[in-house]
C-alpha cells in the first residue's frame, strides 16, 4: 500500500494510530494500536524500508485507562526506533467503547501540554499538534512549542481560512481569497472531469469556501442541488461562484449607498 501511495506522487505516507471508530477496530487499526505500540513500529519499520519518501504517524496520546504519558512516550520511542522522525499528535485520548467517533473529537479533555514535553523531552523529532485548533491565531500559539499544527474541523468547515497561511507563517507576500481559489481548482475538476469524476465528489469538499460571507448560502445550495446532477461540470462552480461575487457586490454598494446617506445626514 505504502508503495501504490509513492507511485502515485504522494509526498508522504502516514499511519493513522488514532481513528476510534468501531468500524476501523474491528479490522484492528487506527487508535486501537495505541495499545500495540511494538506491532505499530514493526509496521513503520516496513513502511519505511519500502519507499523513499517520509512515513510518518498520526495518533492520539493514549486510549481508554492508559497512562497517557507513558503510552505516548513509549509508542513514539519505538516508532523512532523504526526510523520514523515525523509525528502528528492529537492531544487527546480515544475511547474505544461508548463514544462515537463524532464524541471523541471533543471529550476527554485535551491535553496540549503533555505534547508540548514530548517535544521538549525529544527534540530531535518533528512534533505537530492537532486536535481542537480553531483558527490561525491559535495555529501560531501552538508554534511556539511544537513544529507543526495540524487543522481538522476548522480547515474543512471554513477553507477559506488557509488562504491568510502562505503570509502568516511562511511570509508570502500575499493572501489568496476564496474566489481566486475557485479559479485555480478548476483547472483540476475540469481534468478530473475528462477522467470521469463526478463533480460532486470535488465541489463538496468545498461547500464551506465562503463561510460567513454574502452569498454563501446560494453557494451551498447551488453546489449541493446542481452538483449531484447527471452529467454537471464546470458551469455549477460558475453559477455558484457567480451567485457569491454578486450578492458581494450588492453589499459592497448597500454599504457604499449607506455611507453616503450617512455623511448627506451629517452634512
Amino acid at each position: 500500500a505504502a508503495r501504490i501511495g509513492a507511485d502515485l506522487g504522494y509526498d508522504e505516507i502516514n499511519l493513522n494510530v488514532g481513528c476510534p471508530s468501531d468500524r476501523v477496530q474491528s479490522g484492528r487499526f487506527g487508535a486501537c494500536l495505541m495499545r500495540e505500540p511494538e506491532l505499530v513500529a514493526e509496521c513503520m519499520a516496513a513502511i519505511g524500508a519500502a519507499v523513499a519518501v517520509p512515513a510518518t504517524v498520526k495518533c492520539r496520546i493514549g486510549v481508554d485507562d492508559q497512562d497517557a504519558e507513558a503510552s505516548l512516550f513509549g509508542l513514539v520511542d519505538l516508532c523512532a526506533q523504526a526510523g520514523v522522525s515525523h509525528f502528528i499528535v492529537h492531544a487527546r485520548k480515544a475511547w474505544l467503547k461508548g463514544l462515537s467517533p463524532k464524541e471523541n473529537r471533543d471529550i476527554p479533555p485535551l491535553d496540549y501540554e503533555l505534547v508540548y514535553r514530548l517535544k521538549r523531552a525529544r527534540p530531535d523529532l518533528t512534533i505537530a499538534i492537532n486536535g481542537g485548533i480553531a483558527d490561525l491565531d491559535a495555529a501560531e500559539a501552538h508554534l511556539g512549542q511544537v513544529d507543526g499544527v495540524m487543522l481538522g474541523r476548522a480547515a474543512y468547515h471554513n477553507p477559506g481560512l488557509l488562504g491568510a497561511v502562505d503570509r502568516r507563517m511562511f511570509g508570502e507576500d500575499r493572501e489568496v481569497g476564496a474566489a481566486e481559489a475557485v479559479e485555480l481548482y478548476k483547472p483540476y475538476i475540469a481534468a478530473r472531469l475528462a477522467e470521469g469524476v463526478h463533480l460532486a465528489a470535488m465541489t463538496r469538499h468545498m461547500l464551506g469556501l465562503f463561510h460567513g460571507m454574502p452569498g454563501a448560502r446560494s453557494w451551498r445550495r447551488i453546489l449541493t442541488v446542481e452538483g449531484v446532477k447527471a452529467g454537471a461540470g464546470l458551469e455549477v462552480v460558475d453559477a455558484a461562484l457567480a451567485a457569491v461575487t454578486g450578492a458581494a457586490a450588492l453589499r459592497t454598494q448597500d454599504q457604499r449607498a449607506a455611507g453616503g446617506l450617512e455623511a448627506g445626514e451629517a452634512a
